[in-house]
This record gives structure tokens, C-alpha cells and sequence, in this order.
């Protein structure tokens, strides 16, 4: 299985604080205790949370000091009932070791020692309204859209009957004209020519398109236009999970196309396999109905039905009864 995509793969490496505030600060509830000037200096270099319950302790062997640091009510209650010599050592020893930032959740009121220790290291300190779980939950979400693996491929995405498929081929192939017929027949546009891609954890591919490029279609002859203004905004889709990768092809002799069925072919995204399906193009053919027939084929196998399969099923019990 060789590696198709056009760009190398790429992934983010770390997150500035700042931009974690101001790109999350809703959805998290987050309001800042430390001064604005302590956003600027820190970085979230991993995509998991960590809670200090052992360095509370005074316990650093194995302290994840490159996460979230999140203080809960458990870690709350145990901090409050130490001295406060000893909340400022404890403090000061997880503030060296440069973590990015400390969130309370449950809105708890961080201590006098935690505020004055973390403004003097320059972590920037956060209180959240959302409990411990729901905070981590949230977040860890969010972090693994923003670290995941992305790339980006040549082609059209669309939404067919719920599979997102993804068509390319040879400049000149008929892609952008096959598109717009299969958004004649009800279907949605994620993203044209340039197909934007990330990995998330479970290994699903998922393609979107960039802001300024969305709902834009390239048409040979006719032009830029607008899928939204010209067939509605429930035609355009956000991102969606590639799950069908559809090649259009010259019809040579050379190309050795699958008749039956029986042999799947895949086509690797950023490491992960995606069914895929070669269909020659000829004059006179309507490749949107074959590329809309091929997803609905793809949705069946996904429901554990493969009409290939059972037609040779069906055979094999005539010539054993013959």
C-alpha cells in the first residue's frame, strides 16, 4: 500500500496559551486570575490533562509538567490544609518545572499563595465553572482536533447518501462536472480542489476545506461559484469523515480495473486505508450515477452487506449442486 498525498503530513507540535484562551475561553468557561501578561509566555505542548494530586504531595518524580495542570476539589481540599510555606514550595517547585498553565475547576478560589507564586513565574492561572470531569472531557477534545496529523489532498469531497467520498484524477477528468450533478441530486459539498485533512484518534481521516475556499466551486468554462448561493446552504458541509475514495480514469487497455468486486483496493490517508474504487472515464458515461452507486455500494459493505460477496456466494452453491 503505497502513500498518496500530495503534501507531507505535518503535525502541531505545541499551543500557545494565549491563543488556547482566546480560541476556547467560552466553550471552557475559563476566566483569567493571573494578569494578562502571563498568556505569553507559556505553551501546551501535549494534548492530555494532568491532575497533580501526588505533587500536591510534594511527590515530582513523574510529574507531567508539560500538560494542563488541573486542580480539582480533591486537590483543592488537601492544598488549603497545608501551611502556607508549604502551598508556596509546592507551588513554586511545579511553576519551575515550566508548566504551560493551572486550571480550577468548579470554580473553586485558587489561594493567595498559588496567585502570587504563578503571577511571579509567569503561568497564567485559570478558574472554570465546569467540574473536573466535564473540563477534561471538553478539553481533551479540543486538543486532540488541534494536535492531530493533517495534510492535504487533490480532489472534490462530498457527502453521497452519507458517505463521505472523496473524487480525483487527472486534471481535465470530469471531477468538478461529476460534483455538480451529484449536487443536482441532493448531495453536499465539503470541499474542491484542494481537500484539507487531519487524523483523529481512532484513525478516521476527516476533510475540510479552508474558511476562505468553502461552498467555492471551480467550473472549466463557466468559472468560480457559489454551491451556497446557487443551491442553498444545506449543500455545503463543515467537514465530514472520508470513508470512499473515488478515482476517475482514462479507459486504456493498460488500467486493469476490477469487474466483480471481490478484491478491495485501498487508498492510504495520512496512514490510514480508505476503500477505493477506480472508475474508467468514457464519452457518454454518467459518472455522477456511477460515483453516487459506488458510495451507496460503500454504505452497504459498512452494514455488512457486499452484493459482489453474495452473488459469488450464490454461484458457488449452483456449480456444487451442478
Amino acid at each position: 500500500m503505497k502513500s498518496n498525498y500530495s503534501n507531507i503530513p505535518h503535525s502541531v507540535e505545541s499551543i500557545a496559551v494565549r491563543e488556547f484562551f482566546e480560541n476556547y475561553e467560552e466553550q471552557l468557561q475559563l476566566r483569567l486570575v493571573t494578569s494578562n501578561k502571563t498568556l505569553s509566555r507559556s505553551t501546551i505542548k501535549e494534548k492530555s490533562v494532568n491532575r497533580p494530586a501526588l505533587a500536591v504531595t510534594g511527590y515530582f518524580k513523574y510529574f507531567a509538567h508539560k500538560r494542563i495542570q488541573l486542580f480539582g476539589a480533591g486537590e483543592m481540599g488537601f492544598f488549603r490544609e497545608q501551611s502556607s510555606n508549604r502551598r508556596k514550595n509546592v507551588i513554586s517547585t511545579m511553576a519551575s518545572k515550566k508548566i504551560p498553565c493551572v486550571v480550577v475547576s468548579r470554580n473553586l478560589a485558587p489561594t493567595t499563595e498559588m496567585i502570587e507564586v504563578l503571577e511571579e513565574y509567569g503561568v497564567p492561572l485559570f478558574r472554570t465553572s465546569l467540574s473536573s470531569k466535564a473540563f477534561t472531557t471538553e478539553v481533551t477534545v479540543l486538543l486532540e482536533e488541534r494536535f492531530a496529523p493533517r495534510s492535504s489532498l487533490h480532489g472534490t469531497l462530498l457527502e453521497i447518501r452519507g458517505i463521505g467520498t472523496l473524487i480525483r484524477g487527472e486534471s481535465g477528468a470530469g471531477k468538478s462536472e461529476a460534483a455538480l450533478a451529484l449536487l443536482e441530486r441532493g448531495h453536499s459539498l465539503v470541499a474542491d480542489d484542494m481537500v484539507k485533512v487531519k487524523l483523529l484518534s481512532d484513525h478516521t481521516p476527516v476533510g475540510f476545506c479552508d474558511e476562505l475556499n468553502r461552498g467555492f466551486m471551480e467550473c472549466r468554462g463557466i468559472g468560480i461559484i457559489n454551491v451556497e448561493k446557487l443551491f442553498g446552504n444545506r449543500y455545503v458541509r463543515l467537514e465530514k469523515k472520508i470513508e470512499l475514495v473515488v478515482t476517475l480514469l482514462e479507459e486504456s487497455s493498460e488500467n486493469e480495473l476490477e469487474r466483480t468486486g471481490l478484491e478491495r483496493k485501498y487508498y492510504e490517508i495520512l496512514g490510514a486505508p480508505v476503500p477505493h474504487m477506480e472508475i474508467p472515464v468514457r464519452v457518454g458515461r454518467d459518472m455522477a450515477r456511477l460515483i453516487e452507486v459506488a458510495a451507496m455500494v460503500q454504505a452497504a459493505r459498512q452494514f455488512s452487506y457486499d452484493s459482489a460477496i453474495d452473488f459469488n456466494e450464490k454461484l458457488l452453491k449452483k456449480m456444487n449442486k451442478a
